[in-house]
C-alpha cells in the first residue's frame, strides 16, 4: 500500500472531500487523524472509514486558532513520531452571488482573510516538524474561481488565487527540506454538495435566483463549460490526492493539478 507507516492529518476531515480523501488514504495504508470543528460528524465519518482499526483518529479542532493547531501537530508526532501529510480542505460558508457594487467589504474580505490564515497555520505547524525529518507533502484545494473572470464570487476567487499562490511559496520555501506542496483545483462537485457540503448553502443562492435546483445548475454548468461535459467525482479527487501525497510522485511540486473536467485548460 503506497501509504504505509505514513502520518496524515485531514483538515476538513469531517466534509464531502475530506472524507473522501480520508477513505482513499486508510485504504492506502496510512495513520490518519481527522480534524474539524464538529465531534459528531467527525466520528461518523471515522466509523464509516474503519475506527476499530486503530489507524483513524479524530480531533475537535478550529483551525483558525494558531495556539491550537500548533498544539495539535506536535500531540500528533509526540503519538506517532512524524508527520508526512498534511491536507487543509477546509470549508467555511461565505457569500456569493452579490455583484461588486453592492458587495460590502466585510463579505469580500471573509473569504480572502478565512481561507489564507488557514492555510497558512496548518501549513506552518506541520512543516516545523517536516523540516526536521527532511521529509512531507502539504495539500490544499482550490477552484477555478481563482483564474476566472465573473460576477458573484470575487472575495471567494482572490481566496482561492491566495491559496494558489501560498502553494507556490511553500514549494519554494520547503523544498531545500524535502518537502513538496501541492494544490489540487477540482470544479464544483455534485456529490459534494449532495452530502451536506458547505458549498451547498453557497450554491443555494444563485440557483435559487435562476429558479432552478442546485442540481440543474451544476448540470447545466458541465454541459456548457465543461471539455467531457461532466464534472469531477470525489473519488477522482480523492485518488489525485493519494497519488500527490505519495512517493509516485516525489518529483512533482509547486504545482495546480488540473481536476475541472475541461473547465478550464492550462
Amino acid at each position: 500500500m503506497i501509504l504505509s507507516n505514513k502520518t496524515a492529518i485531514i483538515y476538513g476531515g469531517s466534509g464531502a472531500i475530506g472524507s473522501a480523501i480520508a477513505r482513499a488514504f486508510y485504504q492506502a495504508g496510512a495513520n490518519i487523524f481527522l480534524v474539524a470543528r464538529d465531534a459528531v460528524k467527525l466520528e461518523r465519518v471515522a466509523a464509516e472509514i474503519g475506527k476499530d482499526s486503530g489507524r483513524i483518529h479524530t480531533d475537535t479542532l478550529d483551525v483558525l486558532d494558531e495556539t491550537a493547531v500548533h498544539r495539535h501537530v506536535a500531540e500528533v508526532v509526540k503519538q506517532t513520531g512524524r508527520i508526512d501529510i498534511s491536507v487543509n480542505v477546509t470549508g467555511t460558508f461565505h457569500i456569493q452571488g452579490v455583484s461588486f457594487p453592492e458587495l460590502s467589504l466585510e463579505d469580500f474580505l471573509f473569504p480572502v482573510t478565512t481561507y489564507i490564515r488557514a492555510n497558512f497555520i496548518t501549513a506552518q505547524a506541520a512543516a516545523k516538524f517536516m523540516i526536521k525529518q527532511k521529509s512531507g507533502v502539504l495539500l490544499s484545494i482550490s477552484t477555478p474561481g481563482s483564474k476566472l473572470p465573473g460576477t458573484g464570487f470575487m472575495g471567494y476567487g482572490l481566496a482561492c488565487s491566495g491559496i494558489e499562490a501560498l502553494n507556490r511559496h511553500f514549494a519554494g520555501e520547503l523544498g531545500a527540506y524535502g518537502i513538496r506542496s501541492l494544490c489540487l483545483r477540482p470544479d464544483a462537485m455534485p456529490e459534494a454538495a449532495a452530502h451536506g457540503s458547505h458549498s451547498n448553502e453557497v450554491f443555494a443562492k444563485a440557483a435559487g435566483g435562476a429558479g432552478i435546483s442546485i442540481a440543474d445548475m451544476l448540470e447545466q454548468h458541465a454541459q456548457a463549460n465543461t471539455l467531457l461535459k461532466r464534472l469531477p467525482t470525489l473519488e477522482e479527487v480523492a485518488n489525485a490526492a493519494l497519488f500527490m501525497a505519495s512517493d509516485q510522485a516525489s518529483a512533482i511540486t509547486g504545482t495546480v493539478i488540473n481536476l475541472t473536467c475541461g473547465s478550464m485548460v492550462d
